[in-house]
């Protein structure tokens, strides 16, 4: 075994991680996982592959591969370009994709042709109606207006009524001030991110008085949630570590405990919801501790 297949073994047996575990999640097959922890780097189909499925372990199992290739570049192959260029086009899947490309524009041409001499037709046809309804205005003659001139006469001779229209029964009523609208501040959620300790980082709930959380899971992972751990006392499981599958959705009410520790062995394909509030993540780190606390109204004052 070689120094670099002991750190990536020693990095995943730390996570809990089976190498079954690990092909899960990774892809990779288990026998290619055995042979970089072993330096049997030869049942690889190449160097490029080599590097590609060190660099994906690594990943998994929360290590940072481009650190790992500058401590251990005597161990890792190499990769020349001539083999880089052939593993991109021996690829069947980028052969059948241009050919699937290609065809798809030669059938979509006579669509494209006709959908554009459409436009052409509709806009000449709109330019020659405004151009028409230009020439021949339909505006009506208001110039003889008799029934308006003799009404406004009619009006003329009638006295004016100077009487004010405001009733005296209701004036006492109408001076009475009206009482002002106190409107409710409206209090929303904050989660604000806090101390940050290697993997840990602590978020601070404010603004509500329930802790919801809800996972969306869209890629396999290692996830968990604990609750505080207390004098004498471990942190209990509120929701069983182990390996979750794309699809699955994990809720779990922490309100009562007010905290909650959420484990994630690849945070890239997981989203965070606090009471249906997606949270950011303030480090960019693939394996991360989430740790939220409550903040009552009562505690900040």
């Amino acid at each position: 075994m070689t120094e670099l297949g002991a750190r990536l073994k020693e990095a995943r047996l730390a996570k809990g991680y089976s190498l079954d575990d690990l092909q899960e999640m990774t892809k990779i097959q288990k026998r290619y996982l055995i042979g970089i922890e072993e330096g049997n780097y030869s049942i690889m189909p190449g160097s490029f592959y080599v590097r590609a499925f060190i660099k994906q372990y690594a990943e998994a199992v929360g290590l940072d591969a481009d650190q790992l290739f500058m401590d251990y570049r005597k161990e890792v192959p190499e990769v020349q370009k001539e083999e880089v260029a052939q593993s991109f086009s021996q690829s069947p899947s980028r052969r059948r994709m241009a050919s699937s490309t290609s065809n798809k524009t030669m059938e979509a041409m006579p669509k494209m042709i006709a959908g554009l001499f459409l436009i052409v037709i509709l806009v000449v046809s709109w330019t020659l109606m405004v151009k028409k309804s230009g020439e021949n205005p339909d505006v009506a003659d208001n110039s003889d207006k008799p029934f308006e001139y003799a009404q406004n006469n009619a009006n003329k001779d009638q006295p004016k009524d100077t009487a004010d229209p405001t009733n005296e029964e209701g004036t006492e009523t109408d001076n009475e001030p009206e009482e002002p609208i106190v409107e409710e501040p409206i209090v929303s959620q904050a989660i604000t991110p806090g101390a940050v300790n290697g993997e840990n980082t602590v978020y601070e709930v404010s603004g509500t008085d329930t802790l919801n959380i809800r996972l969306v899971v869209s890629g396999d992972t290692w996830l968990g949630i604990r609750n505080e751990a207390t004098a004498g006392k471990r942190a209990e499981e509120q929701i069983t570590d182990r390996v979750y599958k794309a699809g699955e959705v994990v809720e779990n009410d922490s309100t009562a405990n007010a905290y909650a520790r959420i484990r994630l062995g690849n945070s890239k394909v997981v989203k965070v919801f606090v009471n249906d509030v997606e949270l950011t993540y303030a480090q960019d780190r693939t394996t991360q501790n989430i740790i939220l606390k409550l903040v009552t109204e009562q505690q900040g004052q």
